[in-house]
C-alpha cells in the first residue's frame, strides 16, 4: 500500500462492501480462543461501525505513521514498540472483524507483514442476554461495573489473594477486596447479579472467573461501549426487557449504591463512605439494612 490516505481509504471502502449484508459474529470455540496466536493478515476485516471505516471521521493518520515506523524499524509487529494483539472477533464467512487495532492492523499491511498477533474473544450477544434472562430465578437484581468496581483499577484498592499457578496465568486481573463475599451475601438475599464491563472481554471468560472465586453471576454484558449498530439495538432492547423483569436493582459503585424500586418509580442513595479495607463490609451493611 504505497499511497496511504487514498489507496487505504479506497481498500476499507471495497473490504466493507464486500462483506456487507453477509458478515455474522459467530462464537469461537474454547480451544480456538486459547491457541489461536497469529492469523494471516487477509484474514482480518475491518468493523464498518468503527469510527475507523467511516468517511467523516477515519483513520488518524499520526497514528498510523507512528505504527508504520515502528513496524518498518523493527520488521514485525511482536518485536516493535507495540506488542499488544489486535482484538477480534470470529465472524461468518470467514475470518475475524476488528474490534480494537484498526491502525496497527493498516500498518501492518502497509509495511508487509504476513502474520497479525490476534486475541480472539466471544462478545455477549442478544442470543447470550435471552438466555440470561430466562435462566433468572428472581425479580430483584444487582448491577456492578467489572472496570471500575469488581477489578482493582486504582492505586488505593486492595485485592484478593491472588488464584493459585497456573490460574493466576490465564486470570490476570485482580479482583477488589471482599467482592466475593457481597456477591455471595447478595445471592443468599435473592439477587441476581449482572456485571457490565467496557472491555472486550469473552463472555465464558468472565463466567469462569467468578467461578474460581466460588461465587455465580448472572448476567454478564461485555463491550457495551462497542461501536456497533446492531448491538446498540440489542443493548437497547435488553435494557427495556431487564428493566421490566425485576422490580428492584441496586447499582453498586464504589462510592454509593442506588437502589431503584420500579414498581414504587423512586430511587433511594447510599454512600458507602469507607476505607478500601471496610468497604465490602459497608456494602453488605447498606445491603442489609435495604433488605
Amino acid at each position: 500500500m504505497a499511497a496511504p490516505k487514498t489507496e487505504l481509504a479506497d481498500f476499507v471502502e471495497a473490504e466493507i462492501k464486500k462483506y456487507e449484508g453477509i458478515m455474522v459474529p459467530v462464537k469461537a470455540s474454547l480451544s480456538e480462543r486459547m491457541l489461536t496466536k497469529k492469523v494471516p493478515i487477509e484474514k482480518l476485516h475491518p468493523n464498518p461501525d468503527d469510527e475507523f471505516c467511516s468517511k467523516k471521521v477515519g483513520p488518524n493518520y499520526s497514528i498510523y505513521n507512528r505504527y508504520v515506523r515502528a513496524f518498518q524499524k523493527f520488521g514485525t509487529m511482536e518485536q516493535s514498540v507495540t506488542d499488544d494483539p489486535i482484538t477480534v472477533e470470529k465472524v461468518h464467512p470467514d475470518g475475524y472483524m476488528i474490534l480494537n487495532g484498526h491502525h496497527r492492523w493498516a500498518a501492518a499491511m502497509r509495511v508487509g507483514i504476513k502474520m497479525i498477533p490476534v486475541k480472539i474473544v466471544n462478545l455477549t450477544n442478544e442470543v447470550d442476554i435471552q438466555k440470561m434472562l430466562r435462566s433468572s430465578q428472581h425479580d430483584k437484581r444487582a448491577a456492578l461495573d467489572l472496570d471500575e468496581v469488581v477489578f482493582c483499577s486504582k492505586g488505593g484498592d486492595i485485592a484478593e489473594k491472588s488464584l493459585p499457578f497456573p490460574m493466576n496465568k490465564v486470570f490476570k486481573e485482580r479482583i477488589r477486596l471482599g467482592l466475593p463475599a457481597i456477591l455471595h451475601y447478595l445471592g443468599q438475599k435473592g439477587y441476581d447479579v449482572w456485571v457490565y464491563t467496557a472491555g472486550y472481554y469473552s463472555l465464558d471468560y468472565i463466567q469462569e472467573y467468578f467461578k474460581r472465586y466460588s461465587v455465580k453471576v448472572d448476567g454478564v454484558v461485555t463491550g457495551i461501549t462497542r461501536k456497533d449498530k446492531r448491538f446498540s439495538a440489542v443493548k437497547k432492547k435488553a435494557e427495556t426487557e431487564i428493566a421490566r423483569k425485576y422490580k428492584e436493582t441496586l447499582h453498586i459503585d464504589r462510592d454509593a449504591i442506588v437502589r431503584i424500586l420500579r414498581e414504587e418509580g423512586k430511587f433511594e442513595e447510599y454512600e458507602i463512605n469507607a476505607e478500601p479495607s471496610e468497604w465490602s463490609r459497608k456494602v453488605i451493611s447498606i445491603i442489609r439494612h435495604v433488605n
